[in-house]
């Protein structure tokens, strides 16, 4: 198991980070990032990461995030219950959230970075958001 969880941890940083750079991402939600409001905390706490983050996209019609995730082959479509594989799930907070309002500004998705190898997890996403750019 720690082995497993120590590679979640690397290949979830590895995708967070590349995300980080992407023009159509407007906010990504790890604690490992430094740009994190719960950084700090999580840096005090824990000593890794699994591959569990979620980003805010940069506003895009609906159909166009319907378009990054269609487009996703390595990525199957749900919420991770522990599993070894990738995933990705278009996620609405608000509807969830009962104490504080959530107005990301754009579409959140919700990824669980498996096991694959990162470079095709991250050739996967360039498919994704050559997608996402063709519908908008």
């Amino acid at each position: 198991m720690g082995v497993r969880l120590a590679q979640h941890h690397a290949s979830g940083m590895k995708v967070a980070l590349w995300l980080a750079g992407r023009p159509e991402v407007a906010r990504i939600m790890h604690p490992g990032l430094e740009s994190d409001p719960g950084h700090a905390i999580w840096r005090r706490d824990y000593t890794g990461a699994c591959g569990l983050f979620s980003i805010v996209l940069a506003p895009a019609p609906q159909a166009a995030v319907h378009a990054f995730l269609d487009a996703l082959t390595l990525f199957g479509i749900g919420a991770s219950w522990g599993g070894y594989e990738s995933l990705a799930i278009p996620f609405d907070c608000a509807s969830f959230r009962t104490v504080a309002p959530w107005a990301p500004g754009g579409p959140t998705v919700r990824f669980h970075i498996g096991l694959e190898d990162v470079d095709d997890l991250v050739a996967d996403l360039e498919r994704g958001f050559a997608a996402l750019a063709a519908a908008r």
